[in-house]
């Protein structure tokens, strides 16, 4: 038998934190479609991130300076269209359901924000005087998957995804170092650093209009990667029943 979930999780098997955060995704979403244009615009504008907002001109643009502690959180709950949106939901749902299992409902939102955080930083860091926009969850759901692979590794070694899906409290979680130097998780690292460069060398040129922020999304990886082990609240139960994978 599975290890009983915690009573404030099932529907659908996506934990209550999960589909609270993607309820205000779509909410702010359809709202938005019933704003005129330009206030439609100036909210988008006044929520995202802006590296030049930084600089001399920040108070300058929507938001003003009530922005420029606002919009590292509030950019990623605004998204360009609705396929921008679904795709990120749909990572949401793969990655948030077993870190919100593990963490609980207030650590989860914690670590999406921090997430979140982290990404916006290596976004100014890497355009410091940008003035276009950022917008979307990506760079907190990168963290997601950074935390993730802490533990999907050792899930996949004892029980496969099947465990990590119905018992993720179960799994022994990675410590930092062992995490660094696994080989499983450098590769994906790897790969997702690829994946990333391609959108600047490849089809990213021709959508950079449509806000791909590979920097968010690696900086949002690595501080999820680096600093999941502070959340996560059941790396102590080595000794919970594990599942039957029969």
């Amino acid at each position: 038998m599975f290890p009983t979930a915690p009573s404030d999780e099932p529907i659908f098997n996506v934990p209550r934190p999960v589909l609270l955060v993607l309820a205000l995704l779509v909410l702010v979403h359809l709202v938005r479609q019933l704003l005129p244009e330009l206030d439609d615009l100036w909210l988008v504008l006044a929520s995202a991130f802006i590296p030049a907002r930084y600089g001399a001109m920040g108070a300058d643009l929507p938001g003003g300076e009530v922005a420029l502690f606002t919009s590292p959180f509030t950019h990623l709950a605004v998204h360009g269209d609705w396929l921008h949106l679904a795709l990120n939901s749909a990572w949401l749902l793969a990655f948030g359901g077993a870190i919100a299992q593990r963490t609980g409902a207030l650590r989860f939102y914690i670590f999406f924000l921090v997430s979140g955080l982290g990404g916006a930083a290596a976004f100014y860091l890497a355009n410091s005087d940008l003035m276009q926009p950022m917008i979307g969850a990506s760079g907190a759901i990168s963290g997601l998957m950074g935390g993730v692979v802490r533990f999907l590794f050792p899930a996949l070694d004892s029980g496969g995804f099947r465990r990590l899906r119905e018992a993720p409290r179960s799994v022994r979680l990675m410590s930092l170092g062992e995490a660094l130097t696994d080989r499983r998780i450098l590769a994906t690292s790897a790969i997702l650093v690829v994946i990333n460069v391609l959108t600047i060398v490849g089809f990213g040129a021709a959508q950079n209009g449509a806000g791909i922020a590979w920097e968010a999304h690696l900086g949002g990886y690595v501080l999820g990667l680096f600093t999941y082990g502070l959340f996560d609240n059941v790396s102590h139960l080595q000794d919970e029943p594990q599942p039957n994978v029969d």
